[in-house]
């Protein structure tokens, strides 16, 4: 029978210093850098069996188990935070097995669960960095993450397993570092923003900085651009399930949000439901991080990476890895022909990939939801 991991901490590593800051490709410069992050199984002796799990644009490092209190995150950490996001994918017997596998998840940097990020107090000022933190690329998110391999003395990581955004972060790893990992797992992602993923992360920029509490981005200590950030959330919400399971949704739903809309009555549950999922995020998550992570996003681009390294094809220093490619048949995030183009690139490349199609109806959020139909292709993917 399998079983999760219990209660868990969340450590945090901090490095960097005034002759070694972190630069961004953007050429921001941070002068020390903290990352949170948790772990569960333990390294063995080799230092072989680690995993590391990329999370989507508004996770945490709280992958697994149960974590009430995480310092620095202020009142964000809300009861919806305090169970793991792949809570059912890790532990003995399951698709991340503790028992085999040591297993890292860590807060991106410039989100707000613990890692440097907008929020967190800039040094030379001694008030949050906000509008003077700067942009940050997935490649910039990656990177920041190697000093935890460093500090616990891991060369070659057995897999990157990402789905989303955290897809893209796996991607990216593999890429630039081909030699650190054996097995790659993107699920549900892409090599690149692609069209209607541009217009629908512009469309939520737009709303949180158009909204007059946004200040530029010097918010803290006020009430901050709330509604901005509560229509970003619905503009997202819409991509991550198929609409009829929106709707589905919103029929169970007991939700009562707030509505302060001049003159429109809400006159159906699928409204009240996305206006509370747009006030609920509010409560857990800072737009300053939102606006930075969704930017790393817009901008990724393997092609361009590979352009600039002198890689041709995309995946030919990739040869010695694995990859399983999952897909998700009712996705409108990231529509399979996403991964169509990720697996034709690994075939010019001769790069063994192996893709599964997963047929549900619970569209984009199907991997949070659904462990059933990833787990044994997991498990076989990663060795059990």
């Amino acid at each position: 029978m399998s079983q999760g991991v219990g209660t868990v901490e969340t450590k945090f590593l901090t490095f960097g210093s005034v002759g070694e800051p972190f630069v961004t490709a953007d050429g921001g410069v941070l002068p020390s850098v903290t990352i949170a992050y948790e772990t569960y199984g333990k390294l063995n002796a080799d230092r072989s069996n680690a995993i590391v799990l990329f999370h989507a644009l508004s996770g945490a490092q709280h992958a697994a188990g149960t974590n009430k209190s995480v310092p620095g995150t202020d009142d964000r950490w809300t009861e919806e935070m305090h169970t793991g996001w792949w809570d059912s994918f890790i532990g003995h017997g399951r698709a991340l097995d503790t028992d085999k596998f040591f297993i890292i998840c860590a807060n991106y940097l410039g989100s707000c669960y613990g890692s440097t990020g907008p929020a967190s107090t800039n040094p030379a000022t001694g008030k949050p960095y906000g509008s003077s933190f700067p942009r940050v690329t997935v490649h910039d998110i990656v990177r920041s993450q190697l000093p935890i391999l460093e500090t616990h003395g891991i060369e070659k990581l057995h897999a990157v397993v990402g789905a989303s955004l955290g897809g893209m972060c796996a991607l990216d790893f593999a890429f630039h570092f081909p030699e650190r990992v054996t097995n790659v797992i993107p699920i549900a992602t892409g090599l690149r923003s692609h069209g209607l993923q541009q217009m629908h992360n512009l469309e939520q920029i737009i709303a949180i900085t158009r909204d007059p509490a946004f200040g530029s981005g010097d918010y803290y200590g006020t009430t901050g651009p709330v509604h901005g950030l509560a229509l970003a959330r619905m503009i997202s919400h819409k991509t991550f399930f198929y609409a009829d399971a929106i709707e589905e949704r919103a029929k169970v739903a007991i939700v009562q949000p707030e509505t302060d809309i001049p003159w429109y009555r809400i006159s159906s549950v699928l409204e009240s439901y996305m206006l509370y999922q747009g006030q609920k995020f509010v409560r857990r998550f800072d737009a300053n991080s939102y606006l930075r992570i969704i930017d790393a996003w817009q901008q990724f681009d393997l092609f361009k990476d590979a352009k600039s390294s002198g890689a041709h094809p995309l995946f030919s220093r990739c040869r010695d890895q694995q990859y399983l490619v999952f897909s998700i048949d009712s996705d409108c995030c990231f529509y399979p022909d996403y991964q169509s183009e990720i697996c034709a690139e690994l075939k010019k490349a001769d790069v063994p990939h192996l893709r599964l199609t997963v047929h549900s109806e619970k569209g984009h959020d199907s991997f949070l939801l659904e462990p059933k139909l990833y787990t044994p292709h997991l498990a076989y993917a990663l060795g059990h």
